[in-house]
């Protein structure tokens, strides 16, 4: 599986991007594709997520309420809509991908097998 990640960039606190994630796989049904960053000198945390089978999602709590995990199907492409953006959103931000992902390892950096390359979010202030 390749993943290929897009849309991050420089914007203001309180400003939104929106990031994208097109998956090489012949099919996501089996799969669950989503996000994670990491910001200067920390390490690498969970952001959001989403079960394709089901469109359960699965967000951290720093950005509940701000941030939204979406797909387009047919694109085979996941999106990550990033609204009131906040200084500390600033990071490279990953998106990641795995067979049969269940809620309670979700969060675990080790279970997801398929990364992408990072772009690279900054949020001024």
């Amino acid at each position: 599986v390749q993943l290929q990640a897009s849309g991050g960039g420089l914007v203001q606190a309180g400003g939104s991007l929106r990031l994208s994630c097109a998956a090489s796989v012949r099919t996501l049904s089996n799969y669950g594709m989503g996000w994670f960053r990491q910001a200067p000198g920390k390490e690498r945390e969970f952001v959001a997520a989403m079960r394709w089978s089901d469109g359960n999602t699965y967000y951290a709590d720093s950005v509940k309420g701000r941030f939204t995990i979406s797909r387009e199907n047919a694109k085979k492409t996941v999106y990550l809509q990033m609204n009131n953006l906040k200084p500390e959103d600033t990071a490279v931000y990953y998106c990641v991908a795995q067979i049969g992902v269940i809620a309670t390892t979700v969060s675990r950096r080790e279970v997801w097998r398929y990364w992408g390359q990072g772009t690279l979010v900054t949020v001024s202030s």
